[in-house]
């Protein structure tokens, strides 16, 4: 085998020997190195080296692969080395890095090998690049298909959303606010008395009524390091094996809030018993806030909605009641332009005509109503508008729900 074709020559194998080929011959070839091998996705070198900590070139012997990746038309390229021979220069001292990506166990996976002078700098290069690409720093950790990425946009989406802006009623907002900042401020308190420094809170209610904001405000004011899961489902690993990748995460990332949004649609009967054990199992989650939202409790076995060990503290969001509606139309129209503004009569009508509605339907009332001010030729307050669209929304609703009523009977 010629050196430069090292990694075509390592193809020839099968994916079940590549990895121990790949080993062997570098032994052979350097066997005054010391190599560290490993697969896993916190070994994100480009991104550590987009952050100036170290820097790459490519082995001028070897050819290097990269796969270019457009994102979106707002965003840089984005580059990354599939296949390849790497030097690296990290704090004076030079490393080589072979990396080849295939597929291992049905997914394509990318494997690295680091070779050093000793083995306590390719393991001390090794733990850096993990350690930075595990700390999240101004942008949202979310778990999605089986994988870990992060998103500076939902970041700056929810440093938008504040208790300020937020309109619930005010004790349940108060209560809600202090119970999470306490805990995050009572680390010593807990340890003294010997209680585990955890928490679970549920949020309950029907879809629409400020569970999600009030999630992104906990978030925004805790400044904490935030986890969010969309999904245990992964095409190749079972929920299990991803449930307990999401709060080894979770707990590597202390003090964090881990969110479960929909958790009645991320729980079944083969998966329960694993997420009970991970929640209130042997691992202690020092540190980890499991924040979970659900619009049907009914769903949730009481295992879940009823231990407190697991969920401790329950909120319920109802439907907004004429103070927090008052609230909500009187944000809404301050901010119109003046042609557009409903007088004082309109706004209270339009309390009174929107009982039953929640925060999303109140929304759309509004959305909608502007839309037909926009197209309407002849344009004044937008009284009238509000008022009809708001009777025509209660008719929807009504037969929505005789519709589901009809179906579930």
């Amino acid at each position: 085998m010629s050196w430069n074709n090292f990694i075509g020559e390592a193809f020839n194998h099968s994916s079940d020997y590549i990895s121990y080929y790949v080993s062997r011959r570098l032994a052979e070839l350097y066997p005054e190195k010391a190599v560290v091998e490993g697969s896993t996705s916190s070994f994100d070198l480009e991104a550590y080296v987009r952050a100036g900590h170290c820097s790459i070139v490519g082995e001028a012997a070897i050819h290097t692969q990269f796969a270019t990746d457009w994102e979106g038309p707002d965003k840089k390229l984005s580059r990354e080395a599939e296949n390849g021979w790497l030097n690296v220069l990290w704090k004076n001292e030079l490393l080589d890095l072979v990396l080849m990506t295939y597929s291992d166990d049905g997914y394509r996976t990318r494997h690295y090998w680091i070779m050093a002078d000793s083995r306590a700098v390719a393991e001390s290069f090794f733990h850096a690049v993990c350690d930075w690409n595990t700390q999240v720093r101004g942008e949202i950790l979310i778990y999605d298909g089986g994988y870990w990425g992060k998103s500076e946009e939902l970041f700056r989406e929810i440093k938008g959303a504040t208790f300020d802006n937020l309109i619930l009623p005010d004790a349940l907002k108060g209560e809600i606010r202090n119970d999470l900042a306490q805990f995050f401020d009572s680390r010593a308190v807990y340890e003294r008395y010997g209680i585990p420094w955890k928490r679970g809170i549920l949020f309950i209610g029907p879809p629409g009524n400020g569970k999600t904001h009030t999630v992104k405000a906990l978030i925004n004011s805790s400044g904490v390091p935030c986890l969010y899961v969309k999904s245990f489902k992964s095409q190749y690993d079972t929920d299990q094996d991803n449930m307990r990748d999401v709060f080894a995460r979770a707990r590597q990332s202390t003090p964090c809030i881990l969110v479960l949004e929909d958790l009645d649609s991320m729980i079944d009967a083969k998966n329960r018993s694993f997420l009970l054990n991970e929640l209130d199992g042997f691992a202690a989650n020092t540190g980890v806030v499991v924040l979970a939202t659900t619009n049907h409790p009914e769903r949730l076995d009481p295992a879940i909605l009823d231990r407190p060990s697991r969920f401790d503290r329950k909120y319920y969001f109802e439907l907004p009641a004429p103070p927090e509606r008052r609230r909500y139309i009187c944000a809404w129209n301050d901010a119109l332009e003046d042609e557009m503004r409903m007088s004082d009569a309109a706004v209270t009508e339009t309390i009174e005509r929107t009982e039953g509605f929640s925060f999303a339907y109140m929304k759309e009332l509004f959305l909608s109503s502007m839309m037909q001010w926009i197209a309407s030729p002849q344009r004044g307050r937008m009284d009238g508008l509000v008022v009809e669209r708001a009777e025509l929304l209660k008719q929807q609703m009504s037969s929505a729900k005789k519709k589901k009523e009809s179906s579930e009977g």
